[in-house]
């Protein structure tokens, strides 16, 4: 079904891995619609309750392919607009795939391959690892990423990862707020199956739950979203798994 991605659903985690090791795992409308195709699925899996986003070989994703990128600058005003469309359409489906999607990212997240990862709602990273966005030293612009990289750091860090360009270490991105976690190289398999694991073991209604409402409150004023809270806990107090919390809870405080 795949050829330039793997797809594999295991012990609650669907891992999605981009497979262009050759090319850094660079990006191409082809790999786009995989993609696509491997989060909707793991969005109807009952047994998915985490997504695992990584790159085979030495890099996460070094951005776009150059074949694809040349095309670009040929392209009709339509197509390319079909074409930023697709990827538009991904970071939709990242932010409202029902479980978290977690980035697990080594070697270089450059470009649209950043995006990506910029698009999960948690990252990880190696100790080695680097991020940037770059377009701008090519006369370009990271643009559908900004809505999520806006709502990740502050407004003058985005702004300044935008319009330099610069590449960043994993510390400087944790620093800024981008990544979540910093693990030692020798240790970063390891660490991210911890990681995951302990979130898959987390109740699915309740990270979905939260999820979903952390992200609908972003257009929402203070009245509105504490009114969504009352819903969603309303809603989560009717959970199968709220009400097993709840009674294991209780018994242990007697």
């Amino acid at each position: 079904m795949y050829r330039k991605i793997l797809y594999e659903l295991r012990d609650g985690v669907a891992r999605i891995t981009l497979n262009r090791p050759d090319k850094r795992n660079a990006l191409d409308g082809e790999i786009i619609a995989e993609l696509k195709a491997a989060f909707s699925s793991s969005a109807t899996e009952d047994a998915c309750r985490v997504v695992l986003l990584a790159g085979a070989g030495t890099d996460f994703c070094s951005g776009a392919d150059l074949a694809n990128l040349e095309r670009t600058v040929q392209n009709s005003v339509p197509e390319n607009m079909a074409d930023a469309r697709s990827t538009a359409d991904l970071f939709l489906m990242m932010r409202n795939h029902p479980r978290p999607v977690i980035a697990a990212v080594q070697g270089r997240a450059l470009a649209g391959g950043c995006g990506i990862a910029t698009a999960c709602d948690i990252i990880l990273a190696a100790q080695s690892a680097q991020f940037g966005y770059p377009e701008v030293n090519i006369g370009f612009v990271p643009a559908m990423v900004m809505a999520i990289l806006r709502r990740s750091v502050s407004e003058k860090a985005a702004f300044e990862l935008v319009v330099m360009g610069e590449t960043v270490s994993a510390a400087r991105a944790h620093e800024l707020g981008l990544v979540h976690r910093v693990f030692a190289d020798d240790q970063f398999t390891s660490e991210v199956g911890s990681y995951v694991a302990k979130l898959a073991a987390k109740s699915a209604s309740a990270v979905m739950l939260s999820k979903r409402l952390l992200y609908n409150m972003d257009l929402m004023s203070f009245e509105a979203a504490l009114q969504a809270g009352v819903e969603i806990n309303a809603i989560a107090r009717q959970t199968e798994d709220c009400r097993k919390g709840v009674e294991r809870f209780l018994k242990k405080q007697m």
